[in-house]
């Protein structure tokens, strides 16, 4: 079970209405009007941190618990996306790779996603297991290697999301699997729909 998080309250006599949390690493910072009464804020701070446990649930992977439920997503994600063609025989979460978010060997079907994505948001490490899975059916950037990952309907956002963290984290970490983010795309993009 989760630890209960360490709250801290924000009065301020210039918020007249609204309450908003946020999280400062182990910390929920409630953020609340100067005139609430200690039991409104009491009801506030409650219920925020819900929202906020709630909300960061719904991002998390499912397959962030381990290589158990990385490869049950894995499976879930082909059957959604890829007709239940791409079938790995083995994917793991490993040690962070210097160079990559991912990486996949169609000639033995295995697929390896680095730890530094364990706290992406769900939707971004989904679309990197529908990228591998792929190369299981299309080995290369081609085309028709899109054509599949753009059936995954936040393709765009997460490749936007990667690069955004690559360079925050100055990692200089380059696309997907090895690939210049700004060749990943084929000339004329595929259709999302298929």
């Amino acid at each position: 079970m989760a630890q209960p998080a360490v709250v801290e309250v924000r009065r301020s006599d210039r918020r007249r209405r609204m309450v908003s949390a946020r999280r400062e690493g182990d910390t929920v910072i409630v953020f609340i009007p100067g005139w609430m009464s200690d039991a409104e804020e009491r009801r506030w701070v409650d219920e925020m941190v819900r929202r906020l446990e709630r909300s960061e649930a719904r991002r998390r992977s499912p397959g962030r618990k381990g290589d158990d439920a990385l490869r049950r997503r894995s499976v879930e994600l082909s059957r959604r996306f890829l007709e239940g063609r791409a079938r790995p025989t083995s994917v793991r979460w490993v040690p962070p790779m210097r160079t990559r978010w991912a990486s996949c060997t169609p000639a033995d079907g295995t697929i390896r996603i680095s730890e530094r994505l364990r706290d992406a948001p769900g939707w971004v490490v989904d679309y990197v297991l529908v990228h591998e899975l792929t190369h299981l059916l299309e080995p290369g950037h081609d085309a028709r290697f899109w054509a599949w990952v753009n059936r995954y309907p936040r393709t765009e956002r997460a490749m936007g999301y990667l690069e955004g963290l690559s360079a925050a984290a100055g990692l200089g970490l380059m696309g997907i699997d090895g690939e210049e983010p700004d060749t990943a795309e084929p000339e004329e993009p595929a259709s999302a729909t298929g």
